[in-house]
């Protein structure tokens, strides 16, 4: 996958069914990298007139360009925007961050978070615990706790990535330098026994790999799609890190493997 602009305005709400919607869309142009109009009319089972609104955001946003009767991708196998991702998979992440949470210690304690969907239910079940200090470079994050008055929120510096909220760089990596935590929880785009912990930007992976390198203890939480994938960049070795949450849709012989390399791996119902 390779990095997309983003739709630099203010993100506007969008429901849980058009971004499933959308997401199928994309699906459906990856194959052949285009797709027509009557296509996406057939598979999705909706007018021509909400495709054609469809597209169009799609196409603000960078992700294709319309075509006389379709659409076609402006890259191949674009990297899906936060607000998108939202919707798949979600009652897994919800499980998973339900007892990623129970295994943060009670009592005051410090945490580091890395953005995407995984870790932003990991902070919605731990956003009502006292005494609780969280770092992260996830602007959907701070936007989710800012207002919490029994949490300490700390957010680093850099340079917002459009695609996914995370503030990445060296002011971001300055910041994680800085600090010494409890746990770091820490969202991939993959993670396998050969390729560790992985991410489709590596500017992000360093990022975040300066948030591991201060951490005692390293969660990965990561829906049962993303175990097995290696993706462009390596965020951290399987040897950082020390526990795995996941759903039960992971590849067990992958599990396995993990599990072989040390790894305390929890599996919840998908």
């Amino acid at each position: 996958m390779v990095n997309i602009p983003f739709d630099r305005s203010t993100p506007h709400a969008i429901s849980r069914k058009r971004s499933e919607r959308m997401l199928s869309e994309l699906a459906l142009l990856a194959g052949d990298g285009s797709v027509s109009l009557a296509t996406l009319i057939r598979e999705l089972g909706v007018s021509a007139a909400t495709i054609r609104r469809d597209l169009a955001d799609l196409e603000e946003q960078g992700l294709l360009a319309r075509t006389h009767g379709g659409a076609r991708l402006q890259n191949a196998q674009p990297e899906v925007p936060v607000r998108l991702r939202d919707a798949k998979f979600r009652e897994a992440k919800q499980r998973i961050a339900r007892r990623a949470a129970e295994l943060v210690p009670d009592g005051p304690y410090s945490i580091a978070l890395s953005g995407g969907t995984t870790t932003a239910e990991v902070v919605k079940v731990l956003a009502t615990r006292p005494n609780l200090a969280i770092i992260t470079n996830s602007l959907t994050t701070v936007m989710a706790i800012a207002s919490r008055p029994n949490l300490k929120v700390i957010i680093t510096g850099g340079v917002v990535r459009s695609s996914s909220y995370e503030a990445v760089g060296v002011l971001a990596e300055n910041t994680f330098n800085a600090v010494n935590v409890g746990t770091a929880i820490l969202g991939t785009d993959g993670i396998s026994s050969r390729g560790g912990a992985t991410t489709h930007d590596e500017t992000e992976a360093r990022t975040n790999h300066a948030m591991v390198a201060h951490a005692q203890r390293v969660m990965v939480v990561a829906d049962g799609s993303k175990v097995g994938r290696i993706t462009l960049a390596k965020v951290a070795d399987l040897s950082e890190i020390h526990i795995l949450v996941t759903d039960e849709t992971a590849d067990k012989a992958e599990l396995e493997r993990i599990r072989a390399a040390g790894i305390e791996v929890h599996v919840v119902p998908a």
